[in-house]
């Protein structure tokens, strides 16, 4: 296969009129699987090519090594392991792990479910009397940003200034020089410097002290590959304040949304509580929160579907395309909860699967079966409903919904 232009589908993917639906764009791409754009960088959009290249040591997750600089890149602090290549990323995420799960706590993730199951009754009891309701404002939002706060321990109460940050932070991440105005990245790059030098300040307090966060477990670990520095526990802190609540607010949106599409597939939620499991990993593949990993880079050449991908070239990974590949899925435009043998991209692949999949799956089931089993024969108020700008991190910014 040689080497393919297809520079008019990815800016119409990116265009805000296409974050609705993207999938009869992702199809399109898919027709080339490595698409060469006219910046230089590349597309990859079919699973198989996908799954090869998250697997691929000669992809570069480092930022500092594409040949065109991110834009900020510069001005960042030190990167958080998600951004880094071995050995600085296993440490790293070794260091994280022994205070997050297995094999050093294993059991913390479902130790949680009786705090999660409360949190998640007590906001569905506020939609008591209530016709009208924005499953984001009033559940999404709010239920997994507290489950991070708490497990880090950032006060609740500062939750309004962060939330604030992290917009702009993931404004950022989108910013295209040749249409964004400058003031994006700058609002996006103060931001990242405003939560840093918080998390910076919460850390401070904590060394030293016992306590059972996060924040606090790194501060004062002894562990046999020491301590993490105190820039590394503050760039694990925000990857995970970011990443933590960020990509669970839009899985449970497109979860109930998909729901709501499929009236009698929420019926049968109702009625088979144990369908959730399942349910939430084709969801994973069908509406996943993270459609894209704009940013990697070649290591050397490497050749991918026949093309030749030079060394330091940018790549973007598509893989809500991957995810619904019909030489990979059977029927993949179907939701299908029952679907066998579903090993989607909806929590990538590869030494970076993400870190919080397993706690954000149990928030997600969660959280679907109560809002199942107590919402009052729910319907959409408009469909499709208003998306957030990115279409990196996609999902609706608002859901409005009303019980009959």
């Amino acid at each position: 296969m040689t080497t393919t232009e297809t520079p008019d589908i990815l800016p119409r993917i990116l265009d805000y009129s296409s974050r609705a639906d993207p999938y009869p764009l992702y199809a399109e791409l898919r027709r080339t699987p490595v698409a060469l754009q006219e910046d230089g960088s590349y597309v990859i959009s079919t699973y198989r090519e996908l799954t090869g290249v998250l697997h691929d040591p000669r992809l570069s997750s480092d930022v500092r090594n594409l040949s065109r600089p991110m834009p900020g890149a510069a001005d960042r602090a030190a990167p958080a392991f998600i951004n880094l290549d071995p050995p600085e990323h296993d440490r790293l995420r070794r260091l994280a792990m022994r205070h997050f799960g297995p094999p050093h706590t294993p059991g913390l993730v479902a130790g949680m479910e009786g705090d999660l199951t409360a949190a998640v009754s007590g906001l569905i009891d506020d939609f008591a009397g209530r016709e009208r309701i924005d499953i984001v404002d009033d559940f999404a939002y709010p239920f997994p940003v507290t489950v991070i706060c708490h497990l880090l321990g950032v006060p609740r109460e500062d939750e309004p200034r962060f939330h604030v940050w992290v917009n702009h932070i993931i404004d950022a991440i989108n910013y295209n020089p040749s249409t964004d105005p400058q003031e994006k990245l700058t609002n996006g790059m103060q931001a990242t410097k405003d939560l840093r030098q918080y998390l910076g300040g919460l850390l401070e307090q904590r060394h030293g002290r016992p306590g059972d966060d996060l924040l606090t477990r790194l501060a004062n670990d002894d562990g046999p590959e020491g301590r993490m520095t105190d820039d590394e526990i503050v760039s694990t802190a925000n990857l995970l304040l970011i990443a933590g609540h960020e990509t669970t607010v839009n899985l449970i949106t497109n979860g109930m949304l998909t729901l709501l599409r499929h009236p009698e597939v929420l019926q049968r939620l109702r009625a088979e509580p144990d369908l959730v499991v399942p349910l939430v990993e084709e969801l994973l593949r069908y509406e996943p929160p993270v459609h894209i990993i704009p940013w990697r880079a070649a290591y050397s050449d490497i050749t991918v579907a026949g093309t030749v991908i030079p060394k330091g070239s940018q790549i973007m990974l598509m893989l809500a395309s991957g995810s619904r590949d019909p030489a990979r899925f059977d029927d993949p435009d179907r939701f299908d909860p029952d679907r066998q043998d579903n090993q989607h991209l909806g929590f990538g692949s590869g030494i970076h699967l993400c870190f919080g999949g397993p706690l954000a799956r149990l928030e997600t089931q969660i959280a679907l079966n109560a809002l199942a089993r107590r919402l009052n024969r729910p319907s959409l108020i408009a469909d499709p409903p208003p998306y957030r700008p990115s279409p990196v991190l996609r999902g609706p910014i608002h859901l409005h919904i009303e019980q009959n």
